[in-house]
């Protein structure tokens, strides 16, 4: 890893394990699509040369993309493959409310949205994100349809 992997320079936030294991262990994941062999959080993951778009996701996957351009990208694959075969995709997510993909798929197809309360600590990192965050849920026939 890079020092640069968690500043500015970056897109690639890692997940810090302690929030990983909360949400491994209500959702069982199977799956990690975008991860490297050092910060991969399943058994299961694609590396950025195996590249998760370009991969079919199954079962319950876990997903905290690069959070540059391309996470529009991401969060389409994540609601669409629960369209096809992924049952679940959990979401680790930058807030950004203002933005087309957030309005375009999370807004209309999510089956829950859980905003973090105070800044990620990324692993690595020494500080929290410069950026609020949230989980968010997609689930097999329920987009749209909020949990009660």
């Amino acid at each position: 890893m890079t020092n640069g992997l968690f500043s500015s320079r970056s897109d690639e936030w890692e997940t810090p394990w302690n929030l990983f294991n909360q949400l491994d262990a209500e959702f069982h994941f199977n799956t990690d699509v975008c991860a490297t062999s050092q910060n991969k959080k399943c058994a299961h993951f694609y590396s950025k040369e195996e590249d998760g778009l370009k991969q079919t996701w199954k079962g319950t996957c876990w997903m905290n993309p690069p959070y540059g351009r391309v996470i529009k990208d991401w969060v389409k694959k994540a609601y669409t493959s629960t369209l096809n075969e992924a049952d679940k995709v959990v979401c680790l997510l930058p807030a950004r409310t203002d933005t087309a993909w957030w309005h375009d798929f999370i807004i209309p197809h999510a089956s829950e949205v859980r905003f973090l309360r105070g800044r990620v600590k990324f692993s690595n990192s020494k500080a929290g994100a410069p950026f609020p965050s949230a989980i968010v849920v997609f689930k097999k026939n329920t987009q749209g349809e909020k949990d009660s």
